[in-house]
């Protein structure tokens, strides 16, 4: 079954204001959820207009991440209400929480992303973490959501560093779906790993100029929040599962379970994975490009204050055991890693993590 897109797109200024007559054809009393006391305005105006359509809706907000006691506790709170639709809005963690309780319980899904962080509003795909922020797996939906609402100028309102981590997820699609999956004669997937290309460079173009320009008449920034929200969401719908994430994102769910007192972004710890990446491909797969991509990506991560190391995620590999626990994760059996077309085993995560935060890569 091909999961594209979700079934009604808003997107631009004022989309929220546009997709209200088919939201209050769709539910009457919504549940929004949310989490960020940043983002606590944004969802109170989406209330208020809510109530000014003659709707019914009730706010409740997640104590951690997309993770099992927050869903078991949202889903108690829409039975007892009778909730017939979750509204998300928020970030990545935020909408994939909303999906998947939506999904178990077989009511419309709504996504509102309140940042260019992921392409979570788009996908029918969830991340399940512990309370504590580790990773435990992604889950498959039975569908995208119902409607996505991307309005340009809530997602303004965002702090720049959530773009930049945007920015280093949706850059992921081309340097993970690339490698795992051009051996695939499929024509779907052919074309999606284009388009992810045609996204990486269109990133590599208007990044810098997104992040640190300003919004209004920057094309720029229009066509970066974009890319980051919509465009690397489509590469996985037409993708399918065969544009598989690959060594980033499996070295990303490793890093998630050490805990550290501060929270860093899911791109940002991608990021850091897409240089071990490209470190691996160089060493394991003799990649005589991958050194020129390196430092093409590192240049744009300077640019964008990105971490460029797991030491700059407040994280000591060198303690702890932590380059064990990050390797063993890594490498477990069910592990990302696997999809590279070349075998990777422990120890070579031990090294080439050992080797890239004691000899930082010089641009």
């Amino acid at each position: 079954m091909q999961l594209i897109s979700p079934e009604t797109i808003y997107r631009g200024d004022s989309a929220w204001e546009k997709a209200l007559p088919q939201i209050s054809k769709l539910t009457k009393i919504p549940l929004i959820l949310g989490r960020s006391s940043h983002t606590l305005k944004l969802r109170n105006k989406i209330i208020r207009d809510l109530k000014n359509k003659n709707l019914n809706p009730c706010s409740a907000n997640l104590y951690f991440d997309c993770c099992y006691e927050d869903i078991s506790r949202i889903k108690n709170l829409i039975l007892n209400n009778n909730h017939d639709s979750v509204i998300a809005a928020g970030g990545g963690k935020v909408l994939d929480t909303g999906k998947y309780i939506a999904d178990c319980l077989n009511i419309p899904c709504i996504t509102v992303p309140l940042s260019a962080s992921t392409c979570a509003g788009w996908t029918a795909l969830s991340n399940i973490y512990t309370k504590n922020g580790q990773f435990i797996k992604d889950v498959a939906l039975s569908s995208c959501p119902k409607i996505l609402v991307y309005d340009h100028e809530f997602i303004q309102t965002a702090p720049s560093r959530t773009l930049a981590s945007g920015i280093a997820d949706a850059l992921a699609k081309w340097y993970e779906s690339s490698i795992t999956s051009s051996t695939i004669d499929d024509g779907l997937v052919q074309q999606a790993i284009q388009i992810s290309r045609v996204l990486r460079d269109q990133l590599l173009i208007n990044g810098e100029k997104a992040f640190k320009g300003e919004f209004v008449n920057n094309p720029s920034w229009r066509n970066t929040v974009d890319a980051c929200g919509l465009t690397a969401g489509l590469v996985g719908g037409i993708g399918g599962e065969k544009c598989r994430t690959a060594a980033a994102h499996a070295i990303h769910n490793a890093i998630t379970q050490i805990i550290t007192p501060n929270k860093f972004l899911h791109g940002e710890i991608v990021g850091v994975g897409l240089l071990l990446q490209l470190r691996l491909e160089e060493i394991k797969n003799n990649n005589k490009l991958a050194d020129q991509s390196t430092k093409q990506l590192l240049l744009l991560m300077k640019q964008l204050n990105l971490p460029t190391t797991i030491a700059q995620l407040g994280i000591n590999v060198f303690e702890d055991n932590n380059l064990e626990k990050i390797a063993d994760f890594t490498c477990r059996d069910k592990s990302e890693i696997h999809f590279l077309p070349f075998e990777i085993h422990k120890q070579d995560i031990v090294e080439v993590i050992a080797n890239f935060e004691q000899q930082k890569i010089k641009i």
